[in-house]
């Protein structure tokens, strides 16, 4: 090669050095985070100095210090007092398979351009199938998160459930889907884009508890078809993303079966409850679901962004983007699933099965029964640190790691109260010790945490109450106007 630069920059012995020095640093790292050497899970920077820093190191900046820089800027998730958001401490090992994917870089738009994580692909989807209770007609594929595979699926359903070809010929009926108040805002955003609009979101209210309330949907079914809206779809949460709340599968699903609706579960965060002999009751009904949603990223301890797709019948797994592209894709008679060009949104894919499999061969699938396990019992082991302590309340009874709670005072209205966890919130973030986040449910302000790190503990719980109790007070004792 006779441009230095770039033979420099593929040097393999160039790669060695840098990747056993950055395997150093990274080790230390979850060293320094896993057991709490680190002080801080965040460095607080505002915007706009952040954005400062980095336009200056592009510029005058040692790249040799690069990745330390960007490990002191960035967020500890495998911390254990990081309890904000619904984001893994992916397991060391998916790094290692990161970087092959990173390194190898099969782009899966084709068989011949991805041959191994095309076959481990199908394993894969094909596990999870059967551990959702699924027969051998299911089928399903891996995307790139949540929201892209809800929207999939969603046109998945209207070109099953119409009697038209929307794909081809577009649609002027008014179109609409049943969903829960609650459910992840990635849904109405799906719908939305597929050109349903406003109307064509036919939401639901939650119980107290904030389940979807299974005796409206009858009244709200035919509402809608009164109005002249054609429903083809029903979405049921395992759980809601603010409240970690699962709605009644079961009943969601014998509604649809009785209108002929395509019923779908966004599991993105809670579908891998089906790997724990504890919880699985929890979606007792998903089994009957069209389609499911679970991404990799959430509770099953893999980097961002994994997402399975899976549907009970698998012809439907590969017919929703049906086209022709001569120079890619050749035509068979068979089920094509190993061309994933076809089955996909994505054309280009990264070898994102390579986590699944790498994971399922070193540990079995008895670790994703532990992790979910273990952050499903932690979430109840706070909700009852909370309930012994009166200056807190929780919102909901958790039915997972997602706990929503409130600093309260009796001599103070709501309004004050919202006021005031909003800004121990902030302050929580600007000291950094502690990462959680925040949710309004009802017009009330709670703080919210998301229990997903193993390591964190009961004790760790406390020490987070024991802290925005401290700088709640705080607050309480300013004067009003600052």
């Amino acid at each position: 090669m006779k441009n230095h630069l770039l033979h420099k920059a593929y040097d393999p012995e160039e790669f060695r050095s840098m990747a056993h020095q950055l395997v150093d640093q990274l080790a230390d790292h979850l060293g320094n985070t896993t057991q709490e050497k680190s002080e801080k899970t965040i460095t607080w920077n505002t915007p706009k100095d952040e954005h400062e820093f980095w336009s200056d190191y592009l510029k005058n900046g040692d790249s040799k210090e690069l990745f330390p820089e960007v490990l002191k800027h960035t967020i500890h998730i495998h911390h254990p007092k990081y309890m904000g958001h619904q984001v893994a401490p992916p397991l060391p090992i998916s790094s290692l398979s990161a970087i092959v994917a990173s390194v190898l870089n099969n782009g899966m738009a084709v068989y011949e351009m991805g041959m191994a994580p095309t076959a481990m692909e199908r394993i894969i989807t094909d596990f999870i199938c059967k551990k959702i209770g699924y027969d051998s007609k299911s089928n399903g594929f891996l995307t790139s998160g949540g929201t892209l595979a809800n929207l999939t699926a969603l046109l998945s359903a209207r070109k099953v459930k119409l009697s038209h070809n929307v794909w081809n010929e577009g649609h002027s009926e008014r179109l609409g889907i049943m969903v829960s108040e609650e459910a992840h805002y990635c849904v109405d955003r799906a719908a939305r884009i597929m050109g349903l609009g406003e109307d064509g979101i036919i939401k639901i209210p939650a119980n107290k508890d904030f389940t979807l309330d299974t005796k409206l949907l009858e009244t709200y079914y035919l509402k809608a078809q009164n109005a002249g809206i054609k429903i083809f779809a029903i979405i049921g949460s395992a759980p809601s993303t603010s409240t970690g709340i699962f709605d009644d599968l079961e009943a969601i699903a014998k509604f649809s079966q009785k209108h002929d609706l395509w019923f779908h579960v966004d599991g993105a965060h809670g579908g891998a409850t089906i790997f724990s002999k504890t919880y699985r009751y929890m979606v007792k009904g998903i089994e009957m679901a069209d389609s499911v949603v679970i991404d990799g990223h959430k509770m099953m301890m893999m980097p961002a962004l994994t997402t399975a797709l899976l549907f009970k019948d698998g012809t439907n797994s590969h017919t929703t983007f049906s086209q022709k592209a001569d120079y890619l894709l050749e035509q068979s008679v068979e089920e094509d699933w190993y061309n994933l060009a076809k089955r996909t949104f994505e054309c280009t894919k990264t070898m994102m099965s390579l986590h699944w499999f790498t994971l399922l061969k070193t540990y079995g699938e008895a670790i994703f029964d532990d992790n979910v396990t273990t952050l499903y019992n932690l979430g109840h082991q706070f909700a009852e640190i909370i309930k012994e302590n009166k200056s807190f309340e929780i919102a909901v009874e958790p039915m997972s790691n997602i706990v929503c709670f409130r600093y309260v005072d009796k001599s103070l209205d709501d309004k004050s109260l919202n006021r005031i966890n909003e800004k121990v919130r902030h302050a929580l973030l600007e000291e950094g010790e502690f990462y959680i986040v925040q949710t309004k449910l009802r017009g009330i302000h709670y703080l919210r945490t998301t229990l997903m790190n193993p390591f964190t503990t009961p004790s760790h719980l406390k020490d987070l109450l024991d802290k925005i109790k401290t700088l709640a007070d705080s607050i309480i004792s300013q004067p009003k106007d600052t």
